[in-house]
């Protein structure tokens, strides 16, 4: 009998990485080093408008991202929803990184991003902030 061969990771596979392997391996560092290698991955697969976040998420196998909120100086996402048992124990620091990143290089002002479970909900709320008098060169 032949094994089955899959062309895409399993959903499976890919929570045992990211949820038990990457902790293991990162430790007590797991947020500082997840946020910066989001924002190394949004350099590597850039979008070139905001519009296209949501699709990103999508393709990564990250969720569902939707934009909740929008001012001159901050945007608000929602992820989810999300099985309770993964919202629990996963960092959402690789994809703060990626949105900050992405926003800062296209408004082009410094961005910080920042998680907050929302486990009642089932989704994760992202808050990006940029500060209009820092100005960044991408």
């Amino acid at each position: 009998m032949e094994k089955p061969t899959y062309e895409s990771p399993t959903r499976l596979g890919y929570e045992i990485l990211r949820d038990h392997v990457l902790p293991t391996i990162l430790g007590q560092h797991e947020d500082d080093i997840l946020y910066w290698s989001g924002k190394d991955v949004a350099r590597k697969f850039p979008i070139f408008e905001t519009d296209e976040l949501p699709s990103f998420f999508t393709e990564a196998g990250w969720g569902q991202l939707t934009l909740e909120k929008e001012d001159k100086d901050e945007m608000q996402f929602v992820l989810g929803p999300i099985e309770r048992l993964v919202i629990e124990n996963r960092s959402y620091q690789l994809e703060a990184g990626f949105i900050a990143e992405q926003l800062q290089k296209l408004n082009g002002f410094l961005t910080e991003c920042y998680g907050q479970k929302e486990i009642q909900h089932d989704r994760v709320r992202f808050i990006a902030k940029w500060d209009v008098k820092t100005i960044v060169e991408n």
